[in-house]
């Protein structure tokens, strides 16, 4: 289907940083070049400028004082540019903006859910709030769309049923060619990572105390390296400082390269509380490492416990010990190559393509 010459705003609350090039970026890259090859133009509206990787290409628009929702209807209240398409990406559903927006303009919104939901479910005063902007925002909101079965659930959850008939699963991809792939894994002592942003609800506190519930032999050897950054840093060494595990835990920082680093480990660990659809676990099975998860958000629907990972309860250290002792003792493995079921179900070029979809229709 040909397209005419359009023109689309991209609203992304996602800050670009240089030491930390992940899946949404590569994404981001990939879209702006399928919509120029297709005589589409984007302006982008980030937080923040930046000029790392293929961002050097992308029109991006940033404002220091403003929010992006802000920044994005103080640009188009000034300029009155003719978009035909407003994309939302990590921006916060069914609110005043995409009235806003549409009292403004008649573009078609598109809004992605990128958003993990708490693992015990939102406070009853914050579920009534949610409810509320659904009825009232909803309507403005043309395309609801989930990066997994999980997400679309859980939209319905929140803003209502009646949204079921517009919204859609498009599910994250990586680009495999990029990812350097694991040849033979570890059967005994294999080598752990885990690749997550420092935050409480990673649940990297869940494996230190799973750790220290290992046998004296193998918490004197396990070896558990962790590349991320975040707020909660300090409060996990003094965890790992507490339990004397100072020689079992790593801290590599933010990398850049992660889709180099994957391939040096035997299993990545993912002891999240809340998750949408991690692109962390798709780049490590990527790279034929399998994941060790908890069973929260679209994590069942890539993980498929005792073939390209396990799956524990969220919070149940034991589980994970046992796990881990039996892992590590070569009492449990995964044998089988990970790297097919992203290259068949969740590559980049797959999503770019579904979300290009959106623009036709």
């Amino acid at each position: 289907m040909d397209i005419k010459l359009q023109k689309i705003a991209i609203l992304c609350n996602y800050e670009l940083l240089p030491e930390r090039v992940g899946g949404m970026d590569y994404f981001f890259w990939e879209f702006d070049k399928k919509c120029k090859d297709n005589n589409i133009e984007i302006d982008w509206f980030f937080p923040n400028k930046s000029n790392h990787g293929n961002y050097l290409n992308l029109s991006i628009h940033s404002n220091e004082e403003l929010n992006v929702e802000n920044n994005f209807l103080t640009f188009y209240k000034k300029n009155k540019p003719e978009y035909t398409h407003v994309i939302t990406h990590f921006v916060e559903l069914c609110t005043h903006v995409f009235y806003k927006i549409k009292k403004i303009s008649s573009v078609k919104i598109i809004a992605i859910d990128h958003n993990p939901r708490p693992l015990n479910g939102y406070p009853l005063k914050k579920k009534i709030n949610k409810r509320l902007k659904g009825i009232l925002y909803s309507r403005y909101i043309d395309v609801f769309v989930g990066v997994s079965n999980y997400t679309v659930n859980e939209i319905l959850k929140d803003f209502g049923s009646h949204l079921k008939s517009k919204t859609i699963t498009i599910y994250n991809g990586v680009i495999i060619a990029s990812i350097l792939a694991r040849d033979k894994r570890a059967i005994v002592k294999p080598r752990f990572l885990v690749a997550s942003h420092l935050r409480e609800s990673k649940g990297i506190q869940d494996l230190i105390e799973a750790v220290n519930l290992l046998p004296i032999a193998s918490k004197n050897q396990i070896q558990l390296v962790i590349y991320g950054e975040g707020p909660y840093k300090q409060q996990l060494l003094d965890k790992i400082q507490k339990y004397s595990l100072q020689d079992c835990f790593s801290f590599m920082g933010s990398k850049a390269n992660l889709n180099e680093v994957f391939s040096e480990y035997d299993y990545m660990l993912q002891p999240t509380h809340m998750e949408c659809f991690s692109l962390s676990i798709l780049e490590s099975l990527a790279a034929n490492v399998p994941v060790i998860t908890t069973n929260v958000g679209g994590n069942t629907e890539v993980i498929t416990s005792g073939e390209n990972g396990y799956i524990f309860e969220a919070r149940d250290t034991k589980a994970l010990a046992s796990l881990l002792e039996n892992i590590y003792l070569g009492n449990k493995k995964i044998s089988g190559n990970t790297r097919e079921l992203v290259a068949n179900c969740f590559s980049l070029l797959k999503m770019v393509e579904n979300h290009f979809e959106l623009l036709k229709k």
